[in-house]
């Protein structure tokens, strides 16, 4: 098991568990909004706002934290992670925020406390780019993409 640091900032709701897997096979933990007791978030038809949720992260070095869409939210309403899966660094050091968007047709609210995401750590590998002077090696796709595998 892989630990986390999470500092609790200012303005964390104390009633608040830290993000939670809400059972045992889940691989997301689930945040939640911490917007101040009682504080509600409007978010109209196109719009996109960024969610506080009181906390900052330590991530070990090699790894990241993805911040991805809750089914159900993404389901039941217009609200979706926008930059899914959205990336928090092992160097940051800010506070974790959800960039929500409402894709709907209505008006929708998110009230303090509402699991608003689900962060899922995830291990990294980084690269070398390297200018190859030679082509690159055929493929049966080729250049083939979106879309180019057909529907079915």
């Amino acid at each position: 098991m892989i630990t986390v640091k999470v500092k609790k900032l200012s303005h964390y709701d104390e009633s608040f568990a830290l993000p939670t897997y809400e059972t045992t096979g889940a691989a997301g933990a689930d945040v939640r909004a911490s917007l101040g007791s009682g504080e509600k978030l409007l978010i109209k038809p196109g719009e996109r706002v960024l969610v506080p949720t009181g906390l900052s992260m330590e991530i070990p070095h090699g790894y990241e934290v993805q911040v991805r869409p809750r089914s159900g939210l993404s389901f039941k309403t217009g609200l979706m992670v926008l930059n899914a899966p959205g990336t928090i660094d092992s160097d940051y050091r800010g506070e974790v925020k959800i960039i929500l968007g409402n894709l709907g047709k209505v008006d929708e609210v998110i009230n303090h406390g509402d699991r608003v995401a689900q962060l899922v750590l995830a291990p990294v590998t980084q690269a070398t780019y390297v200018v190859s002077t030679d082509d690159l090696s055929e493929t049966a796709r080729g250049a083939g993409g979106f879309g180019s595998t057909g529907r079915q």
